[in-house]
């Protein structure tokens, strides 16, 4: 069983390798080695995750991921959890999780019955912790907007700073003709970001033009 690590962050701003140390000394703890680590910055509300699908089709039968907490895997919708899901069980692929007992025992279990009454804990377990990942997502999403609205209510709400040196160079980079992917890869930016330039750069054009 090859083990691989996943990291992840849901901003640029947060540290990924954060929780790298805990896992090292976790998995020594566990016996077991850890082959490679996988580290994205990310929102685990989204399905399209470029680093941990790489894990996914690198993984082969019987290979595991490890994490830190479940949410670091999926804060995903239940639909969305669903596809995911049913691409690791469909590839017999484990997720061993810190909070996750079963899961680490079912790595150290040497018994095929134990194993097997393990798995199944382990997987209404995960859908558990799954379904509570997703649950304190959106509560934290709908206390974020009750607030912004009593700010903007009480006229306080200035919104999020715009990061200028960030925008000045994606400006740049469109300019010169580079792709999306390109700058994302780049500066880490997301679409959205490169979008929202890109769209003022056309109607400021627009603007000269006529």
């Amino acid at each position: 069983m090859r083990v691989y690590g996943y990291l992840r962050a849901s901003t640029k701003d947060q540290d990924a390798n954060r929780a790298k140390s805990t896992l090292i000394d976790f998995a020594q703890n566990l016996k077991i080695k850890i082959s490679a680590w996988f580290i994205e910055n990310e929102s685990g509300a989204k399905l399209d995750r470029p680093e941990l699908f790489r894990i996914l089709e690198l993984a082969e039968s019987g290979d595991a991921i490890l994490i830190e907490q479940v949410d670091r895997i999926t804060r995903l919708s239940e639909n969305d959890w669903k596809k995911l899901k049913q691409i690791i069980v469909s590839n017999n692929i484990k997720i061993i999780s810190m909070d996750l007992p079963t899961s680490f025992k079912m790595a150290k279990s040497t018994d095929e019955f134990q194993e097997r009454i393990l798995e199944a804990v382990n997987a209404m377990m995960l859908d558990v912790l799954a379904a509570t990942a997703r649950k304190d997502y959106t509560d934290r999403r709908r206390r974020q907007a009750e607030g912004i609205r009593k700010a903007k209510s009480q006229k306080k709400y200035k919104g999020r700073p715009e990061n200028i040196e960030l925008q000045e160079k994606i400006e740049s980079m469109l300019n010169d003709g580079k792709s999306y992917n390109y700058i994302n890869s780049m500066l880490g930016c997301s679409r959205g970001t490169i979008s929202k330039v890109n769209k003022r750069l056309k109607e400021s054009k627009n603007q000269q033009e006529n």
